[in-house]
């Protein structure tokens, strides 16, 4: 990020009325204008939480992202440049019964509507852009999807410091920050299962997140640094598993694993393999790959892969 820019996320809220598509517009009080829901990172904020954060706060709607949507750019009148990162995201009836929306100073109203009649009355190029992009998802029959999610261990005291057995290294106070900046990232992408290396620097990266979901840690040595070091590591059950599952989920491992992680994870879709693997499996410590799959049809290939990294 550069320190010019202003930085925001948002989302294309979506629903299906009587098998019909409607996406959600804004009204905005103060600008008398039409728009999708967004708003600028608070501090120490990663943009997925940022995202999930501004839709409830102008919709009183609680959602998951799904796939990114792309990011608008523009120039403000204090000639600094915004940017605002979209991403799709379906609000359930649950969500919509349990919003306590009313209008505000900020928004006066919301309105459900077709995407076309969106395109005619949002107040910006940069919105209509983003909803076309969001249409050819729809086109594309890839609208509905899951994560699973390839995490990193945070930050952990290096072998040369460490007198222990390794898997028992610890993370540092970096690392336990980083552990906890990841929590509302992972949760804005709808993570509810959470499985794991057995080694400590990975239990204690997601102990946070288990104790904000209230939901415990599958420890699995097949994903673990011991065994891949032994050749006796096995992605593919694990991945296997998962895309069977359909659910979203996070699998923490460690750097010479995430490879196998994201190769298993195009075998298993289908998808043809490239350099972007590398890329999504190269991840510092506490950063998490989000590979987006169809719900409907998994082994239909990889939606997209989006890498995200915390601020600590």
């Amino acid at each position: 990020m550069t320190e010019t820019a202003v930085y925001a996320a948002g989302g294309v809220v979506w629903r299906v009325v009587d098998d019909k598509l409607r996406v959600l517009l804004i009204h905005r009080t103060k600008y008398r204008d039409v728009t999708l829901p967004k708003g600028k990172v608070d501090p120490g904020e990663m943009l997925a939480e940022t995202a999930v954060r501004e839709i409830h706060e102008e919709t009183g709607i609680r959602v998951a992202l799904g796939v990114p949507v792309g990011v608008s750019r523009y120039r403000l009148p204090s000639k600094r440049t915004k940017i605002v990162h979209y991403w799709a995201a379906e609000a359930t009836d649950d969500a919509i019964r349990a919003s306590e929306f009313v209008p505000n100073r900020e928004i006066a109203a919301i309105e459900w509507v077709t995407p076309k009649k969106a395109i005619a009355r949002l107040s910006y190029p940069v919105d209509v852009e983003i909803i076309e992009n969001f249409l050819r998802l729809v086109d594309e029959g890839v609208l509905r999807t899951f994560p699973i999610v390839a995490l990193r261990h945070a930050k952990a005291l290096p072998r040369e410091e460490w007198e222990g057995k390794d898997a028992a290294r610890p993370l540092t106070p970096r690392g336990r920050k980083q552990a906890r900046a990841i929590v509302g990232p992972l949760r804005a992408f709808g993570v509810r299962r959470i499985v794991s290396s057995p080694a400590t620097r990975c239990v204690k990266t997601v102990a946070p997140l288990a104790e904000a979901l209230g939901r415990k840690v599958d420890t699995t040595k097949l994903i673990s640094q011991d065994a891949w070091e032994r050749g006796a590591s096995d992605a593919r059950t694990i991945i296997g598993e998962r895309v069977r599952a359909r659910k979203p989920a996070v699998l923490c491992s460690h750097g010479p694993v995430l490879p196998d992680i994201l190769s298993e994870l195009a075998l298993a879709t289908g998808t043809l393999r490239g350099s972007y693997l590398g890329s999504a499996s190269a991840l510092e410590t506490g950063a998490f790959s989000v590979v987006h799959l169809s719900v409907a049809n998994p082994g239909s290939g990889i939606v997209t892969i989006e890498t995200h990294e915390p601020k600590v």
